[in-house]
């Protein structure tokens, strides 16, 4: 069992229908009595009401969510074992994050013909922001525009998973820990995993080193496509990087919270809560040429050289294609 699946066991389980509560039996359930109930108003004046508000066709949007309502509670649904929810990621986290992303940050996605149809392949991008809105936006690009719908995992760091109710919804929208014998599961089983190798260096760093790459550390990332046998696909991002323009950090109230920082930025916390507010910039997400690695042995994860090279042919072409985005964008906010 991985580390990922250890941490999701009894938090991320099905529910089958015939364990469901005692509400479930010869009478009609809870979840059914809702519907009926709901369904009943909606065929009645309210449906007339809702026509005009909404418009044709909210009877197919309605019935959709009565479907949801009704799995949610009779716990008809699945996750797999590391947690991840992909009906709960598709109708819930993903409709709350496309307006963010096609309406405030405006993402312009290219290259997304480099994500291969199915199977494994390793995204690789940077890091930026203050606050990892980068790769939620990332998890939104890919799923809405590639043409199979292509679900993001993203490996994400400790952090992530010791924070109240962030952890759980980190782990139902397909988030696992950052680390290389979960990579390496996902990507064997045909997923599409994506890695920040910046990580807290890469979102944390001050303004005035935007779009310059940090450390990606020892290419752990590299090893586990080598030894998974799947195309390593670079991802630029920019826009990201002056949402929150970071121009400082409280260093010692960030020792206290155990952050590895606590941003100053223009806004915040001058501004008090509407410093949380991001910057509405417009974005560019592109994913680049598929680097191959199935014609290296599964054994060359373990060659130092070999990773450390592959390590920095990704790291420059990431910022070989910033720089050249940087040239072609008109501004930061249009």
């Amino acid at each position: 069992m991985t580390a990922a699946s250890k941490q999701a066991a009894g938090a991320a389980k099905v529910i089958p229908i015939e364990s469901a509560p005692s509400w479930h039996g010869p009478t009609p359930g809870l979840a059914d009595r809702i519907a009926d109930a709901v369904g009943g108003a909606l065929a009645g004046q309210l449906g007339a009401t809702a026509t005009r508000v909404f418009g044709k066709g909210w009877e197919a949007k309605a019935a959709n969510g009565l479907g949801f309502l009704r799995r949610r509670i009779t716990g008809d649904y699945e996750v797999d074992d590391f947690g991840f929810d992909e009906e709960l990621t598709e109708e819930v986290f993903l409709s709350l994050l496309r307006p963010m992303a096609e309406k405030y940050f405006r993402i312009d996605v290219r290259g997304i013909e480099n994500i291969p149809a199915e199977g494994g392949v390793l995204i690789v991008a940077n890091h930026s922001g203050t606050v990892p809105l980068d790769a939620l936006m990332t998890q939104v690009a890919i799923h809405d525009h590639h043409p199979h719908r292509r679900h993001l995992r993203m490996l994400a760091a400790d952090l992530v998973f010791v924070l109240p109710v962030v952890g759980e919804v980190a782990r139902k929208a397909g988030h696992t820990l950052a680390c290389n014998e979960d990579a390496q599961a996902l990507l064997e089983r045909g997923e599409v995993v994506g890695v920040w190798p910046e990580g807290f260096k890469g979102i944390g760093k001050p303004f005035t080193e935007r779009y310059k790459l940090q450390r990606f550390g020892r290419g752990g990332f590299v090893a586990s496509a080598l030894r998974a046998g799947v195309p390593i696909v670079p991802c630029s991002i920019v826009g990201a990087e002056e949402t929150y323009p970071m121009i400082g950090n409280f260093k010692t109230l960030a020792r206290l919270l155990g952050l590895p920082y606590v941003p100053i930025t223009p806004t915040f916390p001058w501004l008090g809560p509407l410093g949380a507010v991001p910057l509405p910039t417009k974005w560019t997400i592109q994913f680049g040429e598929p680097i191959p690695t199935d014609s290296y042995a599964p054994e060359a994860a373990d060659d130092p050289m070999l990773v450390f090279n592959l390590t920095d042919q990704v790291r420059e072409t990431i910022q070989h294609t910033l720089y050249k985005l940087l040239v072609q964008r008109r501004s930061v906010f249009f």
